[in-house]
């Protein structure tokens, strides 16, 4: 009997990952809370009973996920930092670039995301916020002429506008994590190609019907006009074994 037990090997835990373990999961009961500090080195070396060295190796480690900030010979102690996308646009990218995250998994994230916001926004945005986006388009129209970046700076202040729009903070925060990854991962691909200005004009023209729909409050059309524009954008740039993720999300898939 004892021999059909589902075991597996025990990975050994060393002593600084047990201290960040300890200072994580009080950040996340909200016993440090933005702005707070840490004892010293000194203190945390005596109150947790482990070595100088496995606190710093812990602080780093800390410091390097975007926990706390910690400045070496401070009396004050390390301080606890507000949460910001760039801590979980790092994890997600270091996924992506040892290919345990798909390009083409990403940008389908990402349809899902503009295709949600742009509903939402369409339901609930404001006239001010509607003109938010109308500002971003004008930059879009101004940007083709200036080249990819200035575009895609237009272009991201506009996604930006549609996901406030959404009132969804999650899908603010996702938005711009997941552009960010995705960017990372090809955006000198897009600026280097002969196409660019192409490119550019018709990633304009798909955001124009995304605000009509928004204007119009049409819901389910922006939406599809989201997936739509992105799918557009990025498809020739995601793996051909991958593209199915993407077309699954088009209301006519084999296009």
């Amino acid at each position: 009997m004892a021999d059909d037990l589902q075991l597996k090997p025990v990975q050994p835990v060393r002593a600084y990952e047990r201290v960040v373990e300890q200072i994580e999961d009080l950040v996340m009961r909200g016993q440090l809370k933005p702005g707070q500090r840490l004892p010293s080195e000194r203190e945390l070396t005596a109150r947790l009973g482990v070595s100088r060295s496995t606190v710093r190796e812990a602080l780093r480690v800390l410091e390097s996920d975007g926990v706390l900030r910690s400045r070496a010979g401070d009396p004050r102690g390390p301080e606890i930092l507000p949460f910001s996308p760039a801590t979980l646009r790092k994890a997600m990218t270091r996924l992506a670039r040892v290919a345990e995250l798909g390009l083409g998994e990403l940008v389908q994230f990402r349809m899902l995301l503009d295709s949600a916001a742009s509903m939402l926004a369409a339901r609930l945005a404001t006239q001010e916020q509607i003109g938010a986006m109308e500002a971003a388009i004008e930059e879009m129209e101004d940007a083709v002429d200036r080249g990819y970046a200035a575009f895609s700076e237009a272009d991201v202040a506009f996604h930006d506008a549609v996901a406030r729009a959404s009132g969804s903070t999650l899908i603010q925060v996702l938005t711009d994590v997941v552009r960010g990854v995705v960017l990372g991962l090809i955006a000198h691909k897009i600026a280097d190609s002969p196409d660019s200005r192409t490119l550019m004009a018709t990633s304009l023209q798909h955001h124009r019907e995304v605000l009509d729909a928004v204007r119009q409050r049409d819901g389910q059309r922006a939406a599809r006009l989201a997936r739509e524009s992105l799918y557009a954008y990025y498809a020739e740039y995601v793996p051909e074994a991958e593209r199915p993720l993407l077309r699954a999300l088009l209301d006519d898939p084999d296009a």
